[in-house]
């Protein structure tokens, strides 16, 4: 097996297994724990957030001198046995406890991504970003789909025996990595000369942190929608199927592919600049229709937001690399993946309080003005690379 196709075969692993539980946590801790409070639910996928946004930098220095498939293999192994143990805990103290920790391991195998970046030439990013973002998002859908399977047929905590089986299974691809490619536990030094290196513009570039910025809110508006979308679905077409729940909620992914295969057959590449702020105006009109308690409307916003959300993350991400040089893929990630995890946290804490108080419609509403805001910050910060001519007339 091919380096590059192992990785993939890796990453949607370890989506499918760490999205089967995200549209359907206020029904799992309901069912498990007793426990149908929003602010719960809401507390909860913030500390997750929180846990990941704090390691993975931990991790990114480990692998500077750890071979990266030699991580994978302890960190995994951990994470295995820790969610066996999540799978027989009967306290919710317990389950904060042992799968934070499990957080904590699992948090490594967002590595992979800089791992394959630095494998490939910097022409070639676009479409390994947007294959990453459609792995993303068909894990999602296989997550989703076999989450909500495991919720209205079964036992909701078996999820966690199965995670620990797809931990098992990295193990063994990496393991076989390992073995095949004689890779050693540590990683080479790097060069004694640096003379020949070029300038590093991700070191003080204010653009990464600008970038940084307009990534926070992006993941802030978009994560509004996502924690109790199966449960607004629910209501809106009076159906208390958690499967075809997952189905609609699954959208995006679908949209997703159809957005890799046409980005592959443009002519020429766009602005990613231009790119994001088109994303973010059709970002708004998605979740505005969304919000229209109607299935018809749902599913058509659903649409809309689905190609605004791939279109944006697949190009933000893009700029990242932009900005940054191989050999700090890692770090300059990890900085990145920091700003998208505090806007994923933010969301996280305010939408179970939000429907708690408004309902599940208003989430939509919030997001809407959320992107309103993105864009007005988007263009604020770079506005001269938006309209580069229109910036140097007004200069002249």
């Amino acid at each position: 097996m091919r380096l590059k196709h192992a990785l993939i075969l890796l990453t949607l692993v370890s989506v499918v297994a760490d999205t089967m539980l995200l549209p359907f946590y206020p029904q799992f801790f309901a069912q498990e724990f007793g426990n149908t409070s929003p602010e719960h639910v809401g507390f909860y996928i913030a500390a997750c957030c929180f846990t990941v946004m704090l390691t993975l930098p931990l991790w990114a220095r480990v692998a500077r001198v750890v071979d990266e498939f030699h991580l994978w293999v302890i960190t995994q192994i951990a994470a295995g046995l820790l969610g066996v143990m999540a799978f027989f805990t009967e306290s919710l103290v317990g389950f904060w406890v042992i799968t934070q920790t499990m957080l904590v391991f699992k948090a490594s195998y967002l590595l992979i991504y800089p791992l394959v970046m630095r494998l490939e030439e910097k022409d070639q990013h676009l479409g390994v970003v947007g294959l990453f973002s459609v792995l993303m998002h068909f894990g999602a859908i296989g997550g989703a789909l076999l989450g909500g399977s495991i919720i209205e047929f079964a036992e909701p905590r078996s999820i966690y025996l199965i995670m620990a089986g797809t931990d098992a299974l990295q193990v063994i691809v990496c393991a076989a990595i390992i073995r095949a490619r004689r890779l050693p536990l540590w990683q080479p030094a790097p060069p004694a000369s640096v003379a020949e290196a070029p300038p590093v513009p991700s070191r003080g570039n204010p653009l990464i942190l600008h970038l940084g910025v307009v990534s926070l809110l992006f993941y802030l508006s978009s994560f509004l929608m996502r924690p109790f979308f199966a449960r607004y679905w629910e209501g809106v077409a009076a159906t208390d199927s958690e499967l075809f729940a997952g189905l609609v909620y699954s959208i995006p992914a679908w949209v997703a592919l159809a957005g890799l295969w046409l980005n592959g057959r443009r002519s020429g590449p766009a602005s990613s600049y231009t790119v994001v702020l088109w994303a973010l105006v059709l970002a708004m009109v998605g979740a505005a229709v969304q919000g229209v308690a109607h299935p018809l409307t749902v599913v058509l916003g659903r649409i809309v937001f689905g190609w605004a959300l791939f279109q944006g993350t697949v190009r933000l991400e893009v700029l990242v690399f932009e900005l940054s040089e191989r050999e700090h893929y890692a770090m300059d990630f990890s900085k990145i993946h920091i700003f998208q995890n505090v806007g994923v946290l933010l969301a996280s804490f305010a939408v179970g309080s939000i429907v708690a108080a408004f309902g599940l419609q208003m989430p939509f509403l919030v997001a809407l003005a959320g992107f309103a805001l993105t864009t007005v910050v988007f263009i604020a910060l770079f506005g001269s690379r938006l309209w580069p001519a229109s910036s140097r007339a007004a200069s002249a």
